[in-house]
């Protein structure tokens, strides 16, 4: 049987920290974004610059949401604290 990471929210859209699994990925693609804006001053080159902060922040955000909809308890969907 699956162990869930996150659990649905209450009221909203999308999912909140369970375990500590959860907590390790929310934390690490805060770091991961954190890193990719820490890192770009040192591109000299603005396209590269821009390049590299794109696709970092793109990949970090996909993966994140990839990852955390699998792990999701009962999935994603609209809650007005009802359910």
């Amino acid at each position: 049987m699956a162990k869930y990471w996150f659990r649905q929210r209450k009221f909203g859209y999308g999912a909140a920290p369970n375990t500590w699994q959860g907590w390790t990925l929310t934390i690490a693609s805060a770091v991961a974004v954190f890193a990719v804006i820490l890192l770009a001053p040192a591109i000299r080159d603005n396209l590269l610059r821009a390049v590299w902060v794109g696709l970092g922040l793109a990949v970090t955000v996909i993966v994140t949401v990839a990852i955390t909809y699998r792990k999701t308890e009962g999935g994603w969907r609209w809650r007005n604290g009802e359910d």
